[in-house]
C-alpha cells in the first residue's frame, strides 16, 4: 500500500512539473542587443517579392519580432510560442514531430513548415490561403488548435507588461501596441531569415567550400533531370501547388479549401528542399519519416490519385524511376542544401 502511494505521489509531481513548465512564460531575453539587420539578396537569388518599403527592416523592429516569436505570452494559456513549433535546429520546422501540438495538447492536421527565404514567397501555408507574410503570424495566434488567442486580447496583455511598450515605441514611434505593429515586427524577424550559404550555394557561386564530390555531382545531375520541374533552383520550389500521390483519395482537401475546385483537392504547395536534411518528417502530413522514405515513395509508392500531378505519371508508369544507386546519389546532393550557417545563426535564436 505504501509503495502504491509513493508511485501515485511521484506521478502527481511529474504531472504538476509538466504543466508548471508548459504554463510558465518562456524566458525571453528582453535586454538582448539590437542587430544591424538587412535583407541581403544572394547573388544567385532573384529579387524578393516582399514589400520592404511597407515594412522596413530596422534593428529595433527585428529585435521586437524575435522577442515576440519566442514569447509564450502570445498564446491564450501562455503555454507555447511560435518558437515551440519552429525550431532553429530544424530550419524552423518542428523537429521530428509529424504534426505540431498547440495549447492543451491539441494536435494539428498538417506538418509545421520550415521558415526561411519567406521574402521570396508569394503565398503561404500548405494550401496557399494567405498571400501576405504579415498575416501568417495572425493565423498562428488565432487558430484554435495553435495559440487560440484573440488579437485584441493579446495586444491588451502585452500593453500591461512593463517591458513591451518601450520596445514598441522604439520600433514604431509610439508605445501603443496594436495588431498591425505586432504582425509587422514578426514579419521583420521572419523576412530576415535568409538561407543561402549551403555547400550548393558555394558551389554555384564558385566559392570556397563548394567543391562537390563525385557522388554529389552525379546526384546534382540526376536531380536536374528528375526533380527540378517542381523543385526549381535556386529556391528549390516552383511555388506551385501539386498532388504527389500520397493517397488514392485525399483526406485533406489542400488547395481546394481555398479555391473550392475539385481539381485542387489534395494539392499542396511544393516545399523548398533547402535544409531538407534536418527538417523531417516530410510531406504536408508528416507521414514520411526520412529522406529515404521520400525517395522510395517517388520510386514505387505514388498512388493514382485523380488529381495526381502529370509529372508523376509519365511513360506509362507512376512516380519517378530511381534505382538504389540513383537514390543514394540524389540523397548526397540533397545534403549539400543544408545551410549550417543559417541553422546556427544566433541572431534567430532565443538568446
Amino acid at each position: 500500500m505504501k509503495k502504491k502511494l509513493i508511485i501515485i505521489i511521484v506521478l502527481i509531481n511529474v504531472i504538476i512539473g509538466y504543466f508548471a513548465y508548459n504554463l510558465k512564460p518562456a524566458q525571453v531575453n528582453f535586454d538582448a542587443k539590437e542587430e544591424n539587420i538587412e535583407l541581403k539578396v544572394p547573388s544567385n537569388f532573384p529579387n524578393p517579392v516582399y514589400d520592404l518599403k511597407g515594412n522596413k527592416l530596422t534593428p529595433a523592429g527585428f529585435k521586437l519580432g524575435r522577442i515576440l516569436f519566442y514569447d509564450r505570452q502570445l498564446s491564450l494559456d501562455q503555454s507555447i510560442s511560435c518558437g515551440s513549433c519552429h525550431q532553429a535546429n530544424a530550419a524552423f520546422a518542428n523537429f521530428e514531430r509529424p504534426l505540431s501540438r498547440g495549447i492543451k495538447g491539441c494536435t494539428g492536421t498538417r506538418n509545421a513548415p520550415v521558415l526561411f527565404n519567406l521574402a521570396w514567397q508569394q503565398e503561404f501555408m500548405w494550401d496557399g490561403r494567405l498571400d501576405q507574410l504579415d498575416l501568417t503570424s495572425h493565423n498562428a495566434v488565432t487558430n484554435p488548435c495553435e495559440m487560440a488567442n484573440e488579437m485584441n486580447q493579446m495586444s491588451a496583455r502585452l500593453q500591461e507588461l512593463p517591458m513591451y511598450p518601450p520596445l514598441f515605441k522604439k520600433a514604431f514611434g509610439d508605445s501603443i501596441i496594436t495588431e498591425k505593429k505586432m504582425m509587422k515586427a514578426l514579419a521583420q524577424f521572419m523576412a530576415a531569415m535568409v538561407s543561402a550559404n549551403s555547400k550548393y550555394d558555394k558551389h554555384v557561386r564558385n566559392e570556397q567550400g563548394g567543391n562537390f564530390s563525385e557522388e554529389e555531382r552525379s546526384g546534382y545531375t540526376l536531380f536536374k533531370e528528375k526533380c527540378s520541374s517542381c523543385h526549381q533552383e535556386p529556391l528549390f520550389t516552383d511555388r506551385s501547388f501539386r498532388n504527389n500521390g500520397l493517397e488514392m483519395r485525399s483526406a485533406d482537401k489542400g488547395r481546394d479549401s481555398l479555391t473550392h475546385r475539385r481539381v485542387d483537392i489534395g494539392k499542396f504547395k511544393v516545399p523548398s528542399l533547402r535544409n531538407v536534411e534536418v527538417s523531417g518528417p516530410y510531406m504536408h502530413d508528416g507521414s514520411l519519416a526520412s529522406l529515404n522514405d521520400v525517395l522510395a515513395h517517388y520510386h514505387h509508392g505514388v498512388k493514382a490519385n485523380p488529381n495526381l500531378d502529370p509529372e508523376l505519371k509519365k511513360d506509362g508508369r507512376l512516380g519517378i524511376s530511381l534505382n538504389d544507386r540513383e537514390q543514394k546519389q540524389i540523397l548526397a546532393f540533397l545534403k549539400t542544401l543544408t545551410d549550417k550557417e543559417f541553422i546556427n545563426d544566433k541572431r534567430f535564436q532565443n538568446l
